[in-house]
């Protein structure tokens, strides 16, 4: 199922091709209003704090088209199962991926391949990419090292939204003071985003510490769209550890 506010947006009218279908829900999370605001560039005494955050990029790191990304775990990113489709609408290859992490101007606290990825079991839903499940896992071809991003339960305001978007690629961008909360299956943030902001992290204040509650997957007209983390990516990254369902 598609999120209702995504829905109205899309409003496809032939839905018996899936590359035009998936292509109109692409657009949709990559066309903004030029109205639209955009993050701000991060403080440079703030990065340290944000290694783990990264692009996502086809073909090489100095791509400027990039999704953002998230280490979970050592060779773990968490991204949008759409930033993995390609100009056709199909999978791209892992082999055509990478990631690097705390990217800035040429720097970086390091880079991978991506040995293989997986879309969450329910992001491709006969014609459509569903948004409600608009969630993957790259499994990098080796580790990095900057410490992971905990992944956190407490899914409430204020949240923090952190990425690189296309106005300015090759630097990290955020806010920690979005507003919003529950809309039918997913969050809704009043935080703008822009083209690459896709696949990056929403994070909420928990046990003193910033942890992902969701992940950036669209705009709307009523804000930004954020799938919250589910049983499934858990039980990827903390196998058999207890989860919120």
């Amino acid at each position: 199922m598609s999120h209702p506010l995504a829905q109205k947006a899309i409003q496809p009218q032939d839905r018996t091709s899936l590359a035009m279908t998936r292509l109109a829900l692409l657009l949709l999370i990559l066309a903004l209003p030029v109205r639209a605001a955009e993050l701000p560039v991060l403080p440079q005494d703030q990065l340290a704090d944000w290694q783990a955050v990264g692009r996502v990029n086809t073909q090489g790191y100095r791509r400027v088209g990039m999704c953002t990304g998230t280490l979970v775990a050592p060779d773990l990113v968490l991204t949008a199962a759409h930033c993995l489709l390609g100009p056709d609408a199909r999978p791209v290859r892992a082999a055509d991926l990478r990631f690097v992490a705390g990217w800035r101007g040429g720097d970086h606290a390091g880079v991978a391949e991506v040995a293989r990825y997986d879309l969450h079991p329910k992001a491709l839903q006969g014609e459509a990419l569903s948004i409600e499940h608009d969630l993957a896992l790259l499994h990098l071809a080796a580790p990095l090292d900057p410490p992971p991003v905990p992944l956190g339960t407490r899914a409430g305001p204020p949240f923090a939204l952190i990425g690189y978007h296309d106005h300015r690629p090759h630097r990290l961008s955020g806010r920690m003071d979005c507003g919003g909360g529950r809309s039918h299956r997913m969050l809704l943030l009043d935080c703008p985003v822009r083209p690459g902001n896709s696949g990056g992290p929403v994070l909420a204040r928990q046990d003193g510490r910033w942890q992902v509650v969701g992940v950036v997957s669209a705009r709307s007209d009523h804000g930004t769209l954020v799938v919250p983390l589910d049983g499934w990516l858990r039980g990827q990254v903390m196998p058999g550890a207890p989860y919120p369902r």
